[in-house]
């Protein structure tokens, strides 16, 4: 299944179900009321909202229907339940590139972590499709891109195990983990130059499991102005998604719409001499094979 949140005339947020055969969008509040309307809610009712979705689906007016090209996107969980979990460092060849720059980590033998290295983003950074980078915010003139994807926790646990983290997953989506190199390496942490307003670009849809027939497959890619920049596949990650899961798990409890963005690959505009970094008037686009692009101009 394909869902997208998506504004209605009054400033509200609903769910949109896409029906890619008809090139609709069923909107759930109007075919089921009862469903709820923010995403994190829908994703807690787990496979109960999904099987109402579909029942919806099958029984729906044709008025509870929109073209696609007719609704624009919002973040498909516009304000997620807490801060995004973020994975550092999660693809050696981005690691690599990165070992003596902004965000380098000192005790990390050869730049190749032997453990997750775990960050957040504020939920405030969340954007949408579309939505302008305000990369006017970062003074210092240093704002770069890393095309990821994210997984959206399902039903939440904690200790969960690595074998069970995929009955934890209800789907993926895209995000841009948009970063102020300068403030990333003056402050020696990561938050404060992830988390700007604005720094954290979600969407276009969010994808449930069964869409994604061979997840190590899945490519992930971002060009800038058409040029790419990078092209990584998950199957390269150092560390997969069920050992983050565990990993965050074992210290945390995750709940129902949390959003983990897995890493980024090689390519991102600091390991570039000299480094390339976003500037207004540029657009960049994360494609994730199977989930779709996320396009955002630079302002």
């Amino acid at each position: 299944m394909r869902l997208i949140a998506f504004a209605d005339a009054a400033g509200g947020t609903r769910i949109g179900l896409i029906e890619p055969e008809t090139g609709s969008v069923l909107d759930l509040q109007a075919a089921a009321p009862a469903l709820p309307w923010d995403m994190a809610s829908f994703i807690a009712h787990g496979a109960v909202g999904l099987t109402a979705a579909r029942e919806a689906a099958e029984q729906a007016r044709p008025e509870a229907r929109r073209a696609l090209e007719d609704v624009t996107p919002l973040p498909p969980i516009p304000l997620p339940p807490r801060n995004i979990l973020c994975v550092g460092k999660n693809y050696a060849a981005h690691a690599g590139e990165f070992s003596g720059s902004a965000g380098s980590l000192s005790g990390v033998a050869g730049g190749l972590p032997e453990h997750p290295i775990v960050f957040t983003k504020a939920a405030t950074a969340v954007i949408g499709p579309g939505d302008a980078i305000p990369a006017y915010l970062d003074d210092t003139g240093t704002t770069d891109y890393e095309g990821e994807l994210a997984v959206v926790i399902g039903p939440g646990g904690r200790g969960i195990r690595a074998a069970e983290a995929w009955d934890h997953v209800y789907g993926f989506t895209i995000v841009n983990d948009v970063t102020s190199r300068e403030l990333q390496k003056r402050h020696g942490q990561w938050f404060l130059g992830k988390s700007l307003d604005g720094f954290c670009p979600m969407g276009p849809e969010l994808v449930t499991t069964d869409e994604i027939a061979d997840i190590d497959a899945v490519r992930v890619t971002t060009t800038v102005n058409g040029e790419k920049r990078q092209d990584g596949r998950l199957v390269d990650l150092i560390f997969a998604i069920p050992t983050l899961i565990e990993t965050l798990s074992r210290a945390m409890t995750l709940v129902p719409g949390d959003v983990i963005a897995t890493g980024t690959p090689e390519g991102v505009g600091v390991g570039f001499t000299p480094p390339r970094y976003l500037r207004a008037g540029d657009e960049v686009a994360v494609h994730v094979s199977g989930i779709g692009t996320l396009r955002n101009p630079v302002a």
